[in-house]
């Protein structure tokens, strides 16, 4: 599955998109400002959709002026389901936390990164996670716990796992030298420790070249 479009699971379709956008907002669009939010489909297109979503009553659409305000009808019978859709790259992340959360000894640090982070998955795509882990536990035991994480990630997602391991004095005395960490402390999703500790021990991100 593609965590960035999560509907796509049951609809490939704009529609999907469309009905991800508003059960995930707290706020009503036009059409113009969704045309924003999913610059990668024309206005025109998204305007056909929500008129169709609001023929099913899923959209309800609001006349402001000339223009029309478009939301997601939350007592409508299909917007439980929907949002529930929705929010599965929520829902994968909280799974992965409680996971780790168990396990003895916990991660020092644990994130996802990559594809799944920045939300430019395909189907396909492989879901990167990065551990760091403790200098003193069970090096077996360890590796039984990642073999089960990752197996876990595919059954919940239908995608590889691809889990990048590092230990706790791995990252301290040579963190700085490694570009993986460096993409996992400025774009990972933290799932175990803190984004605060890598980041104390590789520094500041970078600036882009050209600001100020």
């Amino acid at each position: 599955m593609d965590l960035a479009r999560p509907l796509g699971v049951v609809t490939p379709t704009l529609d999907g998109d469309v009905l991800t956008a508003l059960a995930l907002a707290g706020a009503a669009f036009t059409a113009g400002q969704l045309h924003r939010v999913l610059p990668q489909h024309s206005e025109d297109g998204i305007r056909r959709v929500l008129n169709r979503l609001t023929g099913q009553g899923i959209v309800s659409a609001d006349r402001v002026g000339s223009a029309y305000l478009y939301r997601l009808n939350r007592a409508h019978l299909a917007a439980e389901p929907i949002t529930a859709l929705a929010k599965l790259r929520a829902r994968f992340l909280d799974l992965i936390e409680k996971m780790l959360a168990a396990w003895d000894p916990a991660p020092v640090y644990g994130a996802v990164f990559g594809s799944a982070a920045r939300s430019t998955m395909r189907v396909d795509s492989d879901i990167d996670a990065v551990l760091v882990r403790p200098d003193t536990c069970d090096r077996a035991k360890w590796e039984d716990l990642v073999v089960t994480l990752a197996a876990n990630i595919t059954e919940w997602t239908g995608n590889d796992a691809r889990v990048l391991e590092f230990t706790e004095s791995e990252v301290r005395h040579a963190g700085r030298e490694e570009p993986v960490l460096a993409d996992v402390r400025d774009h990972g999703l933290t799932v175990a420790g803190s984004a605060a500790w890598l980041a104390q021990i590789l520094g500041p991100k970078e600036r882009a070249r050209g600001t100020d």
